[in-house]
């Protein structure tokens, strides 16, 4: 699973920013076809992958898939019957704040119709609303 080699700060804080368009990461780079997000929200290193492997078997190793989101912010949890206090909890997973209108996935490599079902499978693993687009519709 994704998460960073080196950070400066291991706990960081809770915030989701403001509800605005992604500026960066929001057009097809790699591919030829792309899964934005739709909503803003948090998206843990485990559903990135669940999407991933759900693509791969798709299009059963055929084309290229990149990544485009990296789960950098740690998301702590204190466990169960804890009182409060004694400071903040261990890191439980490491998480990607994705905004509206970011390329998540990209892909390469096959049809247009095998990658919008490949693409339609990974969005259902993703706990967001996202869209299919190909690279002709931006340009």
């Amino acid at each position: 699973m994704l998460s960073p080699k080196k950070l400066k700060y291991r706990k960081q804080m809770r915030r989701l920013g403001n509800d605005s368009l992604a500026q960066k990461g929001n057009t097809i780079a790699f591919g030829d076809y792309g899964l934005v997000a739709l909503e803003l929200k948090w998206i843990s290193a485990r559903q990135i992958e669940a999407a991933r492997v759900a693509m791969t078997r798709k299009i059963k190793r055929g084309g290229r898939v990149w990544i485009r989101v990296f789960p950098h912010k740690s998301y702590t949890k204190k466990p169960a019957e804890t009182r409060m206090g004694k400071g903040k909890g261990n890191v439980e997973a490491w998480i990607a704040e994705v905004k509206c209108g970011t390329v998540m996935f990209e892909m390469g490599g096959v049809d247009a119709k095998l990658a919008e079902e490949a693409m339609a499978l990974a969005g259902s693993k993703l706990p967001i609303k996202t869209k299919f687009i190909m690279r002709r519709e931006l340009e």
